[in-house]
């Protein structure tokens, strides 16, 4: 019994290691420390979480699956730097995957879950105008757009289409708006943005919803898919090969 528990402890431990590698690599990226464009060290990183090159690379492939990092052969990896045309699929993806979400939600939520969406969107509706013209501490920031996240699962979740939420979850849907405001450092959006939304899904018609989820996604997509770019970001796809010892 006890070789047999220490055979599975070998075999855990690598992947609990990449796990947490691969959080705390995201929440990085996510919380602007790796900003857009960023090269990101295997070297570098292991000495900051002071873990070895493997899981460290485990987690940056898992990142690079899910679109926040990608690589170049002998050039290195980096925090992804969305081209516009990029950008525009994954707007034209989540349209797609929180439209229908709205309108399951509209066909399908209970009164409790209606309820709870309203005080979620005036919630989050105080939590952006407090960050307007000031300088927000990051940790709160972070939790605003974790919050924020949270509003639009909480949609698909109550619909109760579970295959649905976890598509929105898994395709990445909503990070590319939330690594805008991170970088351009937006902190405001019209009044009532998020409880005008809930309102419209928690008492209008599946239609009405679904429209208002539209709009919604839409709001100030073209500013989101200019302001996103950095200027350099394209000169590193046109890199020469360098060694690895020039990103340690």
């Amino acid at each position: 019994m006890e070789t047999q528990v220490r055979r599975q402890t070998r075999r855990t431990a690598p992947d609990t290691l990449a796990r947490r590698a691969y959080e705390q690599i995201r929440e990085r990226i996510l919380r602007g420390v790796y900003r857009l464009g960023a090269p990101l060290s295997r070297r570098r990183i292991a000495r900051e979480l002071r873990m070895s090159n493997l899981p460290i690379s485990e987690a940056l492939q898992r990142l690079e699956q899910e679109g926040l990092v990608e690589s170049k052969p002998r050039v290195g990896t980096r925090v992804r730097a969305p081209s516009a045309e990029y950008t525009r699929e994954r707007y034209i993806l989540r349209e797609a995957l929180e439209s229908q979400a709205a309108r399951e939600f509209a066909e399908r939520a209970g009164p409790e879950q209606r309820i709870e969406l309203q005080r979620m969107g005036a919630h989050l509706d105080r939590l952006y105008a407090s960050c307007a013209g000031v300088k927000a501490e990051q940790d709160f920031l972070y939790s605003v757009h974790t919050y924020h996240m949270n509003f639009h699962l909480w949609v698909a979740e109550a619909g109760g289409c579970h295959l649905l939420r976890a598509a929105i979850e898994r395709e990445q849907v909503l990070i590319p708006n939330w690594l805008f405001d991170t970088v351009a450092e937006r902190r405001t959006l019209p009044p009532g943005f998020h409880s005008n939304l809930a309102l419209v899904l928690a008492t209008g018609s599946p239609k009405e919803a679904e429209a208002a989820m539209w709009a919604h996604i839409r709001y100030d997509v073209e500013s989101v898919v200019e302001s996103i770019q950095a200027p350099g970001f394209d000169q590193w796809r046109r890199s020469k090969p360098v060694s690895e010892r020039t990103h340690a």
